[in-house]
C-alpha cells in the first residue's frame, strides 16, 4: 500500500546517555522519505538530539541529519572511552550497563553529597560544551526554513519553564537544558540562571500546540511510564524520586490533553481555539519500557561506545516495529491509548 506524505512534530525526552536510544529512533525515521518534521520539542539529551537533527537537516537533508547525530554520539563515546570512568572490560561485568563500581563514579558521588559543583569544579569545566560547539553550527538556526525547535530549560529562581526557540539558540541554551545542578554550575543566559529542563518539562508538549499546521506529535520517551520492581535500596529510592520529579510536568500535560480529547471527542462544537487544537491532536508514542527497566540507574552516565551503539541499534529496532504497526495512523488518528497511560 502506498504511503502518503506526512508531516509531524517530535517531542524528545531527556535521559542522559539513554538519549542514544533516541538517536537510533531518529536515524530510522529519517530513512522514510514520506515523513517530515515541522517542529521538535526537546529537553536535555532530547534537546541535543533535536538540535543535531535540525542542524544536519539544514546542511544536508535527511542524510545530513543522520550524519550529524552519528558524529555527536560517536565522538561522545570516543571521548568517554579515553576517560577514567571505567574500562570496557569492567563495564562488561556490571549488571544493566551501570558504572556504579567505577572508582571515579564513586568518588564523584561521594563528593556530591558534601560539596557543590562550585567547590569541586571551581573553573566550571564542562567537556560537553566543547563537543556541542564543535559539532553544531548554530548559524543555521537563523534560517526560517530550518526545522523549528523548542528547547526546555528551568529558571532556577522561580522554577518556571523557559522554552528557547531557533532565534535564541546557542551552546549555553543546550547546556542549560542538560544542566544537572549537582554536577554542573548553573548556566547563565541574559542574567538569568538555568537548570535542566527536565524539572519543568520532559518533554514539553505545549510549545508544539501553537506551531504550524500539522496535528501529529510523536513522543519519544526514555523513562518508563511504569517500573517493574519497587525501589528498596537508598540509590534506587533516590533514582525513582528523581524520575518522578522529572516526569511530573509531562504527565500533567498529557493528563490535561487526554481530558480535553475525551471531553470533546468528535464534537463539531467546541468553544475555544485551544480546545479544538487539542481535540484534533493525533498522539503517538515510541518507548522501550522493557529495555529501560532492564538498565541500571547509573547507566544514564555510561557514555562508552559499546553501550551507546547498543542503545542506537535498539532504538532503530523499536522505531522499525513502531513504523510497521502504526505508520497508517499518522495523519489520521491517535495510535496510543491515552486513557490507560495518563489517567
Amino acid at each position: 500500500m502506498e504511503q502518503h506524505n506526512c508531516t509531524t512534530h517530535l517531542a524528545l525526552q531527556g535521559g542522559g546517555a539513554h538519549g542514544a536510544f533516541t538517536w537510533g529512533v531518529l536515524d530510522r525515521l529519517l530513512e522514510e522519505e514520506w515523513l517530515s518534521f515541522e517542529g521538535i520539542s526537546g529537553t536535555s539529551a532530547g534537546a541535543m538530539n533535536a538540535a543535531l537533527l535540525a542542524c544536519g537537516y539544514a546542511q544536508g537533508g535527511r542524510q545530513g541529519a543522520r550524519e550529524k547525530l552519528h558524529e555527536f554520539w560517536s565522538e561522545l563515546g570516543t571521548r568517554a572511552s579515553m576517560s577514567l570512568i571505567s574500562s570496557e572490560h569492567e563495564l562488561s561485568r556490571q549488571t544493566g550497563h551501570g558504572i556504579e563500581y567505577s572508582p571515579l563514579y564513586q568518588a564523584l558521588m561521594t563528593l556530591g553529597w558534601f560539596l557543590s559543583p562550585y567547590q569541586f569544579n571551581p573553573l566550571a569545566l564542562d567537556p560537553l560544551r566543547e563537543l556541542v560547539e564543535q559539532v553544531i553550527d548554530f548559524s543555521v538556526f537563523s534560517d526560517p526554513h530550518t526545522i523549528r525547535l523548542h528547547i526546555a530549560t528551568t529558571r532556577v529562581r522561580t522554577g518556571k519553564i523557559r522554552v528557547f526557540e531557533n532565534h535564541e539558540l546557542c551552546p549555553d541554551v543546550l547546556l542549560a537544558s542538560a544542566c544537572l545542578p549537582t554536577v554542573h554550575h548553573s548556566v547563565e543566559i541574559d542574567g538569568e540562571l538555568y537548570w535542566d529542563g527536565a524539572y519543568s518539562g520532559n518533554p514539553a508538549i505545549y510549545p508544539l500546540l501553537g506551531q504550524g499546521k500539522c496535528d501529529d506529535i510523536i513522543i519519544v520517551l526514555l523513562s518508563p511510564l511504569q517500573i517493574v520492581r519497587d525501589p528498596e535500596s537508598a540509590a534506587e529510592i533516590r533514582t525513582r524520586a528523581q524520575e518522578l520529579a522529572f516526569s511530573a510536568t509531562f504527565l500533567r500535560e498529557m493528563r490535561a490533553i487526554t481530558d480535553i480529547k475525551e471531553r470533546y471527542g468528535k464534537s463539531a462544537f467546541v468553544l475555544g481555539k485551544f480546545e479544538r487544537r487539542v481535540r484534533d491532536l493525533k498522539m503517538h508514542l515510541i518507548e522501550a519500557e522493557d529495555l529501560m527497566n532492564s538498565l541500571n540507574h547509573t547507566s544514564r552516565l555510561n557514555t562508552h561506545t559499546s553501550f551507546l551503539e547498543m542503545l542506537r541499534d535498539r532504538g532503530r529496532e523499536y522505531s522499525q516495529t513502531w513504523l510497521v504497526e502504526n505508520r497508517h495512523h499518522l495523519g489520521k488518528q491517535t495510535s496510543v491509548d491515552l486513557l490507560t497511560l495518563f489517567t
